[in-house]
């Protein structure tokens, strides 16, 4: 009788659950989920957890299907030519397939005192340190938010909302990713909550000291507890195991997510990059992604040649607050338009959406294959076509 194939998932976020969970289609796989926490993270919630209204934490169980083995540990190296990962506890897992689903955190800030003062929240682990501090911090104190993306934005109504002084410092312009129309309606909605709104060419900050943000127009900004939401970076495992990344350190793939060094190496969220024209780091990415990178490793199983990714975008969610919110409406391409839910709305929105990525994930638990559908971006072939045209261009300037 032939042995079960087995898969490796490295990492337990929306897309390494996902992935996971798919692979339990086959009764002949047995899928190893290694993960450095023992419950799921609700990346999109870290926010609530810095204000107090969520733990932004799941139970394994509710996600996971039964037949993947959580081990809670992490993974230090990839042994690609003995299919194998080293753990940091000591020990190896083997593999004959891997899914290198790492995920994304915090960027190196490269500001200097930003590392010793500011507070970033992209991880668990990291919105916890902040939130003892926020409490110990008087009332009158003022907070800083550096980042004006979705996290900052959402970290700073969050803590408005709940009584603080907030500055939003955006480094240029408030909500990048936003329509104008849109980026107006948040304006207007963090006016209202009191969040002072720091924007321009001079809005970027140069130094971050105990008590203070420093910008490139020289003013110095009084903030008692900085917190620092500006950009995402990936873990260099990849990298460190002698894989080929792309300049962030995502792990470059062809358009099946498959390694472009190891046919057994295949790639899912934010820490994918597919010929080398990656997705916005997102969960909307993530949750299409992973289970991609499954049907990938089943098709190989199967002999069969795997399917191109296919990802689509249709919005961008914003809390602003509990009591209110925006649903910015985009093209499939990821390009925001005119278009856009706010107000309570918004907010409903948001929360039935956050609701949902839980519920997808433990769908897929229960049914492994019963959601396949997800919004198609028509552009991408266009932008393959051009990333090709251009690289023997830039080749040949080279020689």
């Amino acid at each position: 009788m032939a042995e079960n194939t087995k898969v490796v998932v490295i990492g337990g976020g929306y897309a390494g659950v996902m992935a996971a969970n798919r692979l339990t289609r086959r009764d002949d796989v047995t899928v190893t989920l290694i993960n450095p926490r023992p419950a799921f993270v609700e990346r999109i919630r870290l926010h609530q957890l810095v204000g107090g209204s969520h733990e932004a934490v799941v139970d394994f169980r509710k996600v996971l299907a039964d037949g993947v083995r959580l081990v809670v540990d992490s993974v230090t190296r990839i042994d690609a030519a003995g299919r194998t990962v080293a753990l940091a506890s000591g020990g190896t897992v083997g593999y004959d397939y891997l899914i290198y689903a790492v995920g994304s955190g915090s960027a190196d800030p490269r500001v200097p005192g930003a590392a010793e003062f500011a507070y970033p929240i992209a991880a668990l682990e990291e919105a916890e340190r902040l939130r003892p501090v926020l409490d110990a911090a008087s009332a009158r104190a003022v907070v800083t938010v550096v980042g004006a993306g979705p996290t900052g934005i959402e970290t700073a109504a969050e803590l408005a909302e709940s009584g603080r002084t907030v500055t939003l410092v955006c480094g240029e312009v408030l909500g990048p990713y936003l329509h104008p129309r849109g980026r107006r309606s948040v304006a207007g909605r963090l006016a209202k909550l009191g969040v002072t709104v720091v924007e321009g060419a001079a809005a970027k900050v140069t130094a971050v000291t105990r008590d203070a943000v420093r910008l490139g127009d020289g003013r110095e900004l009084p903030s008692e507890v900085t917190i620092w939401t500006a950009g995402f970076g990936v873990p260099d495992l990849a990298a460190r195991s002698d894989l080929s990344t792309d300049a962030l350190g995502r792990l470059l793939t062809d358009e099946t997510l498959t390694s472009v060094d190891d046919v057994r190496i295949v790639a899912a969220g934010d820490s994918a990059a597919p010929s080398g024209l990656p997705y916005r780091m997102s969960c909307q990415a993530a949750v299409q992604l992973g289970p991609q990178a499954a049907e990938t490793v089943l098709s190989r199983i199967a002999g069969e040649q795997p399917a191109p990714v296919d990802v689509g975008f249709v919005s961008q969610c914003i809390s602003l607050g509990r009591r209110a919110g925006i649903l910015q409406l985009a093209a499939r391409d990821d390009t925001a338009n005119r278009y856009y839910l706010a107000g309570r709305t918004g907010a409903k929105i948001k929360e039935v959406i956050c609701k949902s990525i839980v519920w997808q994930l433990a769908y897929e638990a229960r049914k492994p294959g019963a959601h396949t559908w997800w919004m198609k971006d028509g552009k991408r072939p266009e932008l393959l076509r051009a990333k090709r045209a251009e690289t023997p261009a830039a080749a040949e300037r080279a020689a």
